[in-house]
């Protein structure tokens, strides 16, 4: 994936914020988890070999929002580590999807 920024779904900071318990508006906060997101949705699209579905439940969007509680709390370096089963889980997943579609 590109180092692009790219636009946040419709919808997606406001969830983020809420899971997070961020109650408050302000410019600086919402520039930062928007960062966090961004590069949530960078490392998991990479992880995923394609662009994930942020919007709907599913392993994408829960790996995001844990993404970012972990990135805010400055503790990324045991993220991956944490949630490697959800991470290949997704994957097997995206995979088995992959085969249907091409059987089809």
């Amino acid at each position: 994936m590109s180092g692009a920024m790219r636009e946040l779904p419709e919808g997606l900071l406001d969830d983020i914020k809420t899971y997070l318990d961020i109650t408050w508006d302000d410019e600086q906060t919402n520039r930062r988890i928007t960062g966090l997101i961004e590069d949530g949705m960078a490392y998991l699209d990479d992880k995923l070999g394609e662009v994930g579905d942020y919007q709907s439940p599913g392993y994408p969007r829960t790996l995001l929002k844990e993404y970012v509680r972990y990135a805010r709390d400055a503790a990324l370096d045991v993220f991956e580590n944490n949630y490697q089963s959800l991470i290949l889980a997704m994957q097997a997943d995206r995979g088995v999807m992959n085969f249907v579609e091409s059987c089809t």
